[in-house]
């Protein structure tokens, strides 16, 4: 039975699990520091998690990161909510503590992987996974490998220009701070309340939402699109105007074959870094 360790780095924190057969055995989570400024103190935390996950079952090692990777040579750059994170070869450093193989990959790329070994997208060809939460990833995953690109950087529709900003602004938590002033699981809480205010915030999410969704349509045309994340938690506050903007769409049978769900696990993205270890050649 194979067993690998799959590690999330996250803006927040660090999560890692010990992983067989799709099963999280074990696992551990912790806040990175708030001084962040040395690279080393947040090596150090990785290191101490996998540590406490690491035995002799261990195979490999897979890290989901939230920036573009160089998975060839093991080279991650420009760590969102890491600043001194600009070019690590995490790969590297990692082996003088661990002599297994490590692989890293983008955070979203590993959530879209995740899917595809373990989730909605087991019996799809050719979907998108987009992750929303504080922020809005994407990994375009056809038969069960990750688009293979020049950077690692396809998927990154969060950064498409959109109205006054770029669609991530209407499509993440951000959305939720700018609306109204308070993080995404706050205005959830207050909408299942009936706070008006934050229900209509999440119909005008919805409405943004369907309009990412239709320009990830018009640019792969994927046969299935899975979302996940902390937000899409919420799904029952904003689908209906989503779905009613994607059917604005301007090629109806792209929209009839289309098939929207949404995640069924909330650990997806740890367990798709832990797939990085099988995804290889």
């Amino acid at each position: 039975m194979s067993t690998f360790i799959g590690i999330d780095l996250g803006g927040t924190k660090v999560l890692g699990a010990k992983v067989s057969e799709g099963n999280i055995i074990k696992e551990d989570r912790r806040l990175l520091p708030t001084d962040n400024g040395d690279q080393n103190v947040v090596i150090d935390l990785i290191v101490d998690v996998i540590n406490l996950l690491i035995d002799d079952t261990v195979e490999a090692i897979g890290i989901g990161v939230p920036s573009m990777v160089d998975p060839d040579n093991g080279i991650v750059y420009d760590v969102q909510n890491i600043p001194s994170w600009k070019e690590v070869h995490i790969v590297d450093i990692l082996k003088k503590h661990f002599n297994i193989p490590i692989y890293i990959g983008n955070d979203a790329n590993c959530y879209a992987l995740g899917e595809a070994y373990f989730g909605k997208g087991i019996d799809s060809n050719f979907f998108v996974g987009i992750t929303i939460g504080t922020g809005l990833g994407a990994g375009i995953v056809y038969k069960r490998n990750l688009l293979e690109d020049s950077s690692g950087a396809s998927g990154e529709f969060g950064i498409v220009p959109y109205l006054d900003g770029v669609v991530e602004d209407y499509c993440s938590g951000h959305f939720f701070h700018a609306k109204c002033g308070k993080p995404g699981d706050k205005v959830a809480e207050l909408a299942r309340q009936g706070d008006i205010e934050c229900i209509n915030a999440y119909k005008e999410f919805g409405m943004h939402l369907g309009n990412a969704i239709k320009i990830v349509m018009a640019t792969v045309d994927p046969d299935r699109i899975i979302i996940g994340g902390s937000v899409a938690q919420s799904k029952e506050f904003f689908m209906d105007e989503m779905l009613e903007t994607i059917k604005k769409y301007p090629f109806p049978r792209s929209v009839e074959n289309l098939q929207l769900t949404f995640s069924n696990t909330n650990n997806m993205s740890v367990l798709g870094a832990a797939s990085l270890c099988f995804n290889v050649e």
